[in-house]
């Protein structure tokens, strides 16, 4: 296998979700660069355009539909548009997800646990059950949930973030099992804090930052474009025995007992 064989992606269709910006654009941008054709999908339509059309400037082919994952009827048009303009789904990568509220369990309210849950945990469901059985009828598939490190470690505020992500990489180990002998990879990808919006809070809090600092052995947050290979190498054949995984990208954050 030569060198660029290892991450080709050239013919390989790609729905990202959340990924008119952050670590989901960075994910796009990667992909198409290795061949993909991706869908960008977010909620606002003017930001998934602009974000296509910076992967097309860049000679990249890309398509724009917008998407609020926590409507089922328009996660299947999100599938549909691309079956339509490309004929299938090869990659799926989850990344949209929210996180509207932190504190103790509990004060966790049932309306609030039920809206992470719907975004976060049955919205992957969804893309599995629309896209999977396409992969496994053409014996390729890669799908990709990020998660989180607050799904691998304890935490008193964001432990409901931390539970719905859990359970999606209980979904992927479970998809795993399934489909592995099939073609399907399964995986997912555990961020710690990222300059993204999405943590802006925190990045911009110099508390925070000083904590960071003393915790993660990297002593930094980590850049968006960091993701982006990882993205790349578990949708590509590279990644064709990494199965029902949760790899980590923390900057070691997760490892070190300070």
């Amino acid at each position: 296998m030569s060198h660029s064989s290892l991450f080709d992606l050239r013919d390989k269709v790609a729905i990202i979700t959340g990924s008119s910006r952050g670590l989901g654009l960075a994910s796009a941008k990667g992909m198409a660069e290795h061949g993909a054709r991706v869908v960008i999908s977010g909620r606002k339509a003017d930001a998934c355009e602009a974000a296509a059309a910076e992967i097309r400037a860049m000679g990249g082919q890309a398509i724009a539909v917008p998407c609020n994952i926590s409507r089922k009827e328009e996660v299947q048009n999100l599938v549909d548009s691309a079956v339509k303009e490309w004929g299938r789904v090869d990659i799926v990568m989850a990344n949209a997800a929210i996180h509207p509220w932190i504190g103790s369990v509990l004060d966790l309210q049932e309306e609030t646990f039920n809206k992470f849950m719907q975004v976060n945990v049955q919205s992957s469901i969804w893309l599995a059950q629309m896209t999977v059985p396409g992969m496994v009828e053409r014996g390729y598939g890669r799908f990709i949930v990020v998660a989180s490190i607050v799904g691998l470690l304890g935490d008193s505020m964001t432990g409901t973030y931390g539970l719905t992500k859990a359970a999606d990489m209980q979904l992927v180990r479970n998809l795993a099992n399934e489909f592995a002998s099939k073609g399907v990879t399964a995986n997912c990808i555990a961020p710690g804090t990222f300059k993204t919006e999405m943590a802006r809070s925190q990045w911009e809090d110099p508390a925070m930052v000083e904590w960071y600092r003393a915790r993660n052995p990297s002593q930094r947050f980590g850049e968006v474009e960091e993701i982006a290979g990882l993205a790349v190498m578990l949708a590509s054949p590279s990644g064709g025995y990494i199965n029902g995984q949760t790899i980590a990208a923390d900057g070691g954050h997760t490892i070190s007992f300070r």
